[in-house]
């Protein structure tokens, strides 16, 4: 059994030469990507592809990215990362539709054994997998393994450990749900201001 198929299996694995040629080619790619001019948007876009997976459309990373192998990695339309995104993706991290990323958010699939006596014994990876429509706030770390479900709302700073459901509004080290997304929020997008209380926009003159 390879290094690669004991990681896959969930077992406990260690770097080889296959291992650090994925990373190797992974981080040649995101070097590139991080030092394209800020106006070479085509070029960014065509780099994901390249670096990723599967990328759907108008996805949208602000630079510096980084990422350790790419390929394990889903990527759904419309999902946007603020900048300093970093993906410990070792093995599978798949990312809905319309997510969006504060700065600074880690999504780590890799750990090491608690105990001294294992801890220099390898690795091990698990899933991460992210809903469609969530939103991860500014500094966020997502554990191995976590799955977060669609639509819900994961605070600034908080250190993701256990799976969080749908339609919640999650935060803390460890993360917590707090309450549920409800009628209210359909109302307000911050504190006391309405929807309904924003000037209407201008259309634009054709």
């Amino acid at each position: 059994m390879t290094e690669q198929e004991r990681m896959k299996a969930g077992y406990i694995w260690w770097d080889d030469a296959e291992n650090m040629a994925l990373q190797a080619r992974t981080k040649a790619l995101v070097r590139r990507f991080n030092t394209l001019p800020p106006e070479d948007m085509a070029g960014r876009e065509a780099l994901l592809h390249d670096i990723f997976g599967q990328v759907g459309e108008n996805v949208w990373i602000v630079p510096p990215l980084t990422a350790a192998v790419g390929k394990y990695v889903t990527i759904g339309a419309g999902t946007y990362a603020n900048m300093n995104l970093t993906l410990i993706d070792d093995w599978k991290i798949t990312i809905g539709k319309r997510v969006l990323f504060g700065p600074n958010v880690t999504l780590c699939t890799t750990g090491h054994p608690i105990h001294p006596d294992h801890r220099m014994d390898g690795m091990y990876s698990f899933p991460i997998t992210i809903g469609d429509n969530v939103w991860l706030g500014a500094n966020v770390t997502v554990m191995p393994g976590v799955t977060i479900g669609e639509n819900s709302v994961i605070g600034a700073g908080s250190v993701v450990t256990k799976d969080i459901p749908a339609n919640v509004i999650a935060f803390g080290t460890p993360c917590k749900v707090y309450r549920p997304i409800d009628d209210h929020d359909a109302q307000y997008y911050f504190k006391d201001r309405r929807f309904d209380s924003q000037p209407e926009r201008k259309e634009e003159k054709k």
